[in-house]
């Protein structure tokens, strides 16, 4: 079983982490399609951290999803899981000709993730604002138990408006989980507009660190950034003895021009002519 697990912090160039995540794009882009209406910006905003944690961050073992020392994901903004799916077939954990059922009738692959049909799925969603205070529980069983794995959630910036993720973040300090390490998709937007204007949640590190948690702000889309956040973490959780938050500022709809100024690309169908916009600048990109 060992040969097969995937270490933490593999050595994997940049370039092949970006263009991972302009893979991630273009999966979106034909998953949506088969299910004609999905949530493409919500992934473009976190594809750069989608790719940088499955593919070099997290300890995994896609041969035996329930292997009791992975390091666990909790995607708190379950609507992305259209961006996950397609990674987890590419690792091994389910054959990739379940993607071509995105949806449909039957099919193991919903809008949200369900642990219990997605090999590879820590946890559900459904209803935003749960994850965090999972997190938490599976990071503090984790403690009890003596075990080494890692637990990260992944939060978006609207789901902090979510009484309930400010009480995980208390028990999470408060417990000192030195085990669970936290990232906000600060993408600004949400489904009815820009966050600050539905519910202004800013300053989000002094909040986290008001609850007692380490917090660092980067740029979600800088993979150098990236990369170098996630493995800083790692250290400091150990050494400060708390949880850790990255808040990573992002752009929703990030890397198709035309869908990084406007929320309604949150959820929609992309025509043929914006199709052919769209993928031709991230194949453009990818090319380079």
């Amino acid at each position: 079983m060992q040969n097969s697990v995937l270490q933490r912090n593999r050595d994997v160039p940049l370039r092949d982490l970006e263009n991972r995540a302009d893979w991630i794009r273009l999966e979106t882009i034909r998953l949506v399609e088969i299910a004609k209406s999905g949530h493409y910006s919500s992934v473009f905003s976190c594809a750069e951290m989608f790719a940088a944690l499955y593919y070099r961050t997290l300890r995994l073992n896609p041969t035996d999803p329930l292997w009791a020392d992975r390091d666990r994901f909790l995607l708190g903004k379950g609507h992305a899981a259209i961006g996950q799916y397609p990674i987890l077939a590419d690792l091994g954990y389910f054959p990739a000709d379940w993607l071509d059922t995105y949806t449909r009738l039957g099919s193991a692959l919903g809008d949200h993730p369900d642990m219990n049909k997605v090999p590879g799925c820590d946890f559900s969603s459904g209803s935003i604002g749960h994850n965090l205070s999972v997190g938490v529980g599976i990071a503090l069983a984790a403690k009890m138990r003596g075990r080494d794995y890692l637990t990260w959630v992944m939060l978006g910036d609207g789901e902090l408006n979510e009484g309930q993720v400010w009480e995980a973040a208390q028990s999470a300090a408060h417990y000192g989980l030195a085990n669970l390490i936290g990232i906000v998709d600060a993408n600004g937007m949400g489904l009815d507009g820009d966050v600050g204007d539905v519910m202004n949640i800013e300053p989000i590190a002094d909040k986290f660190a008001a609850f007692g948690w380490s917090t660092q702000e980067i740029d979600g889309h800088d993979m150098a950034a990236v990369v170098a956040a996630f493995d800083s973490a790692q250290d400091q959780v150990r050494a400060e003895g708390r949880p850790h938050m990255i808040v990573a500022r992002t752009k929703k709809g990030k890397g198709v021009g035309f869908m990084e100024t406007t929320p309604y690309w949150h959820l929609g169908f992309l025509g043929p002519a914006d199709k052919a916009v769209a993928v031709g600048e991230i194949e453009e990109r990818m090319a380079r």
